[in-house]
């Protein structure tokens, strides 16, 4: 078992903090929330008031941050892991990133790590707040095998699905692509439900028959009934799928290829944070596909 430092104990981080101690890791753990560090330390984790403290003398060092400029500070900041693991002198500390990131950032990162004698992954996830808390997340890993291999306990204790896609940054490339499919199944699904209900169909009929063939989709399986429902609590909130898209976007523009349909998903995305639905649940896009489509009063 190892000695873990966690930054960010959030939506996604708290329970997969708790994961690891379930597992029977030392989680010691830091968040700008301290009921979050209560929350940890009532599970049998340890609370740090500073990221230094987290970090020191951990054998992994562990982000799950909302972007690239919280991941950035932590790390390249004073007192951030990179200082504070350089002034330990401890060579060879295991620094994943779990977060959702530009790829550029990861790359940074793993030159960044290299000079402190740090081992850096990029571990984007998916699987929303229901997927963190069973421990059945899916881990995109970018990085070197030995780094992975090194890390697997830790996968195992918060994943279900984990693989090494490539080398540094394409963990966060394939991340980008999970996010525009996901993205572009909900506006699907949504124009869906929009469509059987204003035709006097039976959209739930319906749906169930979608999520029997060649239509079916993780997503018909897991959000059909709070679709329906109009049921949008945040497991993966808009505002981040926003960010998600900006990323997909650049990534795409950066490979030289073309994305149509990733483009305009990430329009109906934006859309919906200027309507007002950025807190919600990303399957809110069924909102803004009502919207569209106006009043079904005649």
């Amino acid at each position: 078992m190892s000695r873990i430092g966690f930054i960010g104990l959030g939506i996604m981080g708290s329970p997969m903090a708790a994961n690891l101690v379930k597992a029977g890791h030392q989680v010691t753990g830091h968040d700008h929330k301290q009921s979050s560090m209560e929350r940890l330390a009532a599970l049998g984790g340890r609370a740090a008031s500073t990221v230094a403290a987290a970090v020191e003398g951990a054998e992994i060092v562990i982000t799950m941050l909302p972007d690239w400029p919280q991941v950035e500070e932590v790390s390249h900041g004073p007192f951030g892991i990179f200082q504070t693991v350089k002034a330990a002198g401890t060579p060879g500390v295991l620094f994943i990133d779990f977060s959702t990131v530009r790829p550029e950032t990861s790359r940074e990162l793993a030159r960044a790590g290299a000079q402190v004698g740090m081992r850096v992954l990029d571990a984007p996830v998916s699987g929303g707040e229901a997927g963190a808390i069973e421990g059945r997340l899916s881990i995109m890993v970018g990085g070197e095998p030995a780094d992975f291999e090194a890390a697997r306990g830790v996968f195992e204790a918060v994943g279900a699905t984990f693989a090494l896609v490539g080398p540094h940054g394409a963990g966060q490339v394939v991340k980008a692509a999970n996010q525009l499919v996901v993205g572009g199944t909900y506006a699907l699904v949504a124009e869906a439900i929009v469509l059987m209900e204003r035709s006097g169909v039976d959209a739930q009929a319906g749906l169930d028959m979608l999520a029997g063939g060649l239509a079916a989709s993780r997503i018909l399986d897991t959000k059909r009934e709070s679709m329906l429902a109009r049921e949008f609590k945040p497991g993966f909130r808009i505002d981040l799928h926003h960010k998600d898209m900006g990323i997909a976007i650049a990534a795409a523009r950066d490979a030289d290829v073309a994305a149509p349909m990733t483009g305009l998903v990430a329009q109906l995305v934006a859309a919906a944070r200027a309507q007002g639905y950025g807190s919600l649940d990303h399957s809110a896009l069924l909102k803004v596909i009502e919207n569209l489509s106006g009043s079904d009063e005649v």
